[in-house]
């Protein structure tokens, strides 16, 4: 049930934040007298819809993959009273840019929530103000499970808190491995936190130091807790993580051009580097599948912050990719729209609309490669 339930919670915050994405530009086009034809949750075909009084569709699909807004006049070209092509650069630019902002606006709520119960230090320069700032180290926890060892002869899994280790506190995964090693090939109780209960288990030690007499990864996650800075520490972790999640983009798109012009070279050891950074450009890739699949139950196993963690996670990582400019997407359409006014080119509708379809063909593509590694790692 860890699986299909963390699946099911990964879903509904997925729809979750695309749908405050889809409101964001729905609210800027009201507001700036653009007519909203419809807004639509999930994709169709349709299950349910009903007209309200404003003349907005509001509509529910059979796909629950997120939400659309669809706006009259909807190309750059259209010059009627409430369509979208009607309005001026600045409103646009509002309307295209508002989804962005609401999920970055989002991000940064749940994080200063979390700045004031325990935020998870996980960049190595996160920002904190000393003076107002607790470090609290979180139990050790298992983090990989060897096959065949100890550990999983156990029952122990994935996401499991130590508490206490043959008869020991552990303070931290170096004190863990210590007693592991003194106590080898013995039968031990290890006393360890599941979902927030504790439970026992005895695990026969391995003889063999090498490779491990447990058989298990283990981390331990460190909080920072803050009080009347909380609200800047959400604001300035938000926009570390923004950076931090462009500069990995940039570095996937780097590896993945290395890799593909080094395919051709003629030296073999450049061929087999190319081929170990294209690997690495797919390990690093993961879309819904893998989130629902992996990151969503991992995260639904270490409890309510790491889940609000990985939401505001996300929800940064929607503004970011939604605001390159790559053509399909808000930041790509606004590009497209600057690009042609900057050259006092018209942009017609069917220029506009041919640029939007090899993007979106692009990046449908990618979503189908990338759902294929998922499906590959998953099963």
């Amino acid at each position: 049930m860890g699986l299909i339930s963390g699946i099911i919670l990964g879903l509904i915050i997925l729809v979750i934040l695309v749908i405050m994405h889809e409101a964001g530009h729905a609210v800027a086009a009201w507001r700036s007298g653009v007519v909203v034809e419809e807004f639509g949750v999930g994709f169709p075909p349709g299950a349910w819809k009903k007209k309200l009084k404003n003349g907005m569709v509001l509509s529910i699909n059979w796909l629950p993959l997120g939400g659309f807004v669809k706006l009259q006049g909807e190309h750059d070209a259209a010059d009627g009273k409430g369509d979208y092509g009607s309005a001026t650069f600045l409103q646009k630019t509002k309307i295209l840019i508002s989804g962005v902002f609401i999920n970055w606006i989002f991000a940064a709520i749940l994080l200063t929530g979390l700045a004031v119960t325990g935020l998870p230090k996980v960049l190595p320069n996160q920002f904190s103000i000393p003076s107002d700032v607790t470090m609290i180290n979180q139990p050790v926890e298992i983090t990989v499970i060897t096959k065949g060892f100890p550990a999983e002869k156990s029952g122990l899994k994935v996401g499991d808190k130590i508490i206490r280790f043959s008869g020991h506190e552990v303070p931290n995964a170096a004190r863990l491995i210590e007693i592991s090693k003194a106590d080898k090939g013995k039968n031990i109780e290890v006393i360890y936190n599941r979902n927030g209960v504790e439970h026992s288990a005895h695990v026969i030690l391995r003889n063999e130091v090498k490779g491990g007499v447990f058989g298990a990864g283990l981390g331990q996650r460190e909080l920072q807790k803050s009080t009347w800075s909380a609200p800047i520490v959400g604001i300035a972790t938000t926009t570390q993580f923004t950076w931090a999640t462009l500069q990995g983009i940039g570095g996937l798109i780097c590896n993945l051009v290395n890799g593909l012009i080094s395919q051709f070279s003629p030296n073999i050891s450049v061929r087999e580097n190319a081929s170990a950074e294209l690997k690495t450009v797919g390990d690093s890739v993961a879309g819904p599948i893998g989130i629902l699949g992996t990151v969503f139950p991992a995260a639904q196993q270490s409890g309510i912050t790491q889940i609000i963690f990985l939401t505001a996670i996300i929800s940064v990582s929607l503004a970011v990719m939604n605001i390159l400019p790559i053509p399909a997407l808000d930041g790509g359409r606004w590009f497209t729209m600057a690009l042609f006014k900057v050259l006092k080119k018209k942009l017609t509708r069917e220029r506009e609309e041919k640029i939007q379809t090899v993007g979106f063909s692009f990046l449908m593509g990618l979503v189908i490669l990338v759902t294929i590694a998922d499906v590959a790692r998953l099963f």
